[in-house]
């Protein structure tokens, strides 16, 4: 399976998404200051996942959330509050 994912990062109030067929240990990695992408804004916390059967769909679907805007997905989905 693979997964994309959205983490949060309270310090730089801004959202990340990303894909990986592990969540848990991405988040990890993230954590543990492995990306340079995400390393300003640690701690990161988990705040949504979706499950996808090939690397290509999980790829399209960051690929769509990027362009509509984390933020405003997420607010689509009802997850956070519109603004």
């Amino acid at each position: 399976m693979f997964y994309v994912y959205v983490i949060y990062s309270e310090r730089l109030q801004r959202y990340y998404v990303g894909s990986t067929q592990d969540v848990e240990n991405r988040l990890r990695e993230h954590n543990a200051g492995k990306s340079k992408s995400t390393i300003a804004g640690l701690p990161w916390e988990l705040v949504h996942v979706e499950e996808f059967l090939t690397r290509s769909e999980a790829m399209l679907r960051e690929k769509r959330i990027k362009a509509r805007g984390i933020g405003r997905y997420l607010s689509d989905l009802g997850k956070i509050e519109p603004g």
